[in-house]
């Protein structure tokens, strides 16, 4: 299989912008009855870092994105449902990928660097949770086209997430995958892109600060109700995030992208971060263009993570049936 280089997307983005609307970014989905992945491929010698908060994350390879750590580029990013049962849908990412000779040279081939996150969605998908072979599916979606970039609510791993649980879980609504992009104010051609999974404890605000969706519970009833009993489970709640640009960032910037990641879900979702939420954020830089300011890359990032959060609402999504596999945009 041959892995495509960097290129501008084919066809005019959706309305609000995709991930995807970043030169050679694609992304891929598999949908199932109750859970899903997402893919998103990057070029080679993407630069990746990443910012967790909240209590309760279900993360793999995350800790090798601290600036610190001795790998700085990423072969992929995979979102998935099934809490940490569905962390195994990289292992058929790696796979695929592996296959086309992406990954960091070793003794015993390439190891692709595919850092992965997932969302509670249990309840949803009746246990069932994803595996190496829809991580793959999602891998190949991304690379033999489609609709990948525009899809929008109850598809991927935002197939079975849900918003507004902060007041019980019974009260909640539908969450959802969104996405957005803007091009950076000052910096000629560089370009943000944001995707989201929103399946969080709180409600997601619009830009009024009312509320655009979250729990169903009746006025006066009391946040976080018998936390500690059945209506809210410790570790049932998360917002991923994946924040791409095509600006040339070392590790330590990209890593402050992910810290104003974080800033865009905390202004969209209330509560956000709690400890029952796994709120992750991954950023990702593709190194085309030199000498962006990283202060006007992060305060796009804000907006556009937000206007991603709120994209993830099904009111006006893209949705996709059980079983149907998206690819790029």
């Amino acid at each position: 299989m041959s892995v495509p280089g960097p290129a501008a997307p084919t066809e005019p983005g959706p309305p609000g912008g995709s991930l995807t609307d970043v030169p050679g970014v694609l992304v891929g989905h598999w949908t199932g009855a109750g859970t899903g992945v997402t893919a998103v491929l990057v070029p080679e010698a993407t630069v990746g870092s990443c910012e967790v908060r909240g209590g309760a994350p279900a993360t793999r390879e995350t800790d090798l994105l601290d600036p610190t750590r001795l790998v700085a580029h990423v072969d992929a990013v995979v979102l998935t449902g099934g809490s940490a049962f569905g962390l195994a849908a990289a292992d058929g990412a790696m796979s695929v990928l592996r296959s086309a000779g992406r990954g960091v040279a070793t003794r015993g081939g390439p190891v692709p660097i595919v850092p992965a996150a997932a969302i509670f969605d249990l309840v949803e998908s009746g246990g069932v949770a994803p595996g190496p072979a829809e991580g793959a599916a999602a891998v190949e979606a991304a690379w033999s086209g489609g609709a990948g970039g525009s899809a929008r609510g109850r598809v991927g791993a935002g197939r079975g997430a849900t918003i507004g649980k902060w007041r019980g879980a019974e009260h909640a609504v539908p969450g959802g995958l969104g996405a957005a992009s803007a091009r950076v104010e000052g910096d000629d051609g560089v370009v943000v892109g944001a995707l989201a999974v929103c399946n969080a404890v709180g409600d997601v605000l619009a830009e009024d600060g009312t509320v655009l969706a979250g729990s169903r519970a009746p006025d006066g009833s009391l946040p976080f109700p018998e936390i500690e009993g059945t209506r809210l489970g410790p570790i049932e709640c998360t917002t991923l995030l994946v924040v791409a640009t095509n600006a040339a960032l070392d590790k330590t910037e990209a890593h402050l992208l992910a810290v104003s990641a974080h800033h865009g879900l905390a202004g969209t979702v209330h509560p956000s971060h709690t400890r029952f939420d796994g709120d992750v954020a991954i950023a990702l830089a593709t190194g085309t263009i030199a000498d962006a300011h990283v202060d006007r890359l992060r305060a796009t990032a804000t907006s556009v993570v937000a206007r991603a959060v709120r994209a993830a609402v099904p009111g006006a999504s893209t949705t996709a049936p059980p079983g149907t596999v998206w690819g790029r945009a």
